[in-house]
């Protein structure tokens, strides 16, 4: 499995780093060195946690554009990603907010991250920013013509946002892998904070058969446990801060704790069906 390939587990914990606002960001403070300061302390503070991988995102970005984001944003991504590459020894990915697959690639490919996260990759989304539709087609010959091994982690029926019509769980994820070719598929609840249900996950996991399912929001050292019992991974932020807010930094013994909590699943004992006799 893919998993066991880029992060040498067969159920990673990919810890967040979510990068303050950059250049030309609506709350960009223009400070580029206090961004990157931070960034590494974060990275630094995951990785003595014993998280597998971390992924670099611009969440305090917002509001944020649909496609495309401006060329400073990419550049700056670029100077931090490389950065923390050359800091911690895990796997590195990166996820351009809102849907920048196309400059998330490009930075991948440029710097040698071995991942990224791509929100809506196959189908059409109603968000915040508009509708954007899933341009999974592009994405993959980009790569193609990058030469670039760089796996594609896409999300089904991604938070903060809704489905134009009603699709089903299951031809979702079966689309996103088969006629999307994702080399894993995530799954959030509806918004950050909000875990997919364990009914979803099991549906997930079942169609998507060998290709990983990540849990993608909502996983804490409670609950992580059981979600993991249908999940190949997890990609996790709140939690792992201080006081878990997400606006604080990353605290490592909350790390840690997340960290001993996945390893140790916890096993769902299947329903059993009863009959009942019938009197007459």
């Amino acid at each position: 499995m893919i998993t066991e390939k880029i992060f040498g587990t067969k159920k990673p914990v990919i810890g967040v780093v979510h990068l303050l606002p950059l250049p030309t960001s609506a709350r960009w403070g223009g400070n580029l060195k206090a961004v990157m300061e931070r960034a590494e302390q974060e990275a630094t503070a995951l990785a003595a946690g014993g998280v597998d991988g971390i992924i670099i995102e611009n969440f305090f970005d917002a509001p944020f554009t649909k496609d495309k984001v401006d060329p400073a944003v990419v550049s700056a991504m670029t100077l931090i990603v490389d950065r923390i590459m050359n800091l911690v020894m895990l796997p590195i990915g990166l996820n351009v907010l809102r849907n920048d697959a196309h400059s998330g690639m490009a930075i991948a490919s440029c710097v040698g991250a071995q991942f990224i996260r791509v929100n809506v990759y196959t189908g059409v989304m109603a968000t915040d920013q508009g509708v954007i539709e899933g341009k999974a087609h592009e994405i993959q010959r980009y790569r193609r013509e990058l030469g670039q091994d760089i796996a594609i982690f896409a999300d089904v029926l991604v938070k903060h946002a809704r489905p134009l019509g009603t699709p089903n769980l299951t031809s979702a994820v079966t689309d996103t892998i088969h006629r999307g070719l994702a080399d894993g598929i995530i799954l959030s609840g509806w918004s950050t904070g909000l875990p997919p249900s364990l009914e979803d996950l099991e549906l997930a996991k079942s169609a998507s058969q060998d290709t990983p399912v990540f849990i993608g929001s909502g996983a804490n050292w409670e609950n992580i446990g059981q979600l993991m019992t249908f999940a190949d991974g997890v990609i996790v932020a709140s939690s792992l801060k201080r006081h878990g807010n997400i606006h604080e930094t990353i605290d490592p013994s909350r790390v840690s704790q997340f960290v001993e909590a996945a390893n140790t699943p916890i096993v769902i004992p299947q329903k059993k069906e009863t009959t009942e006799k019938v009197k007459n």
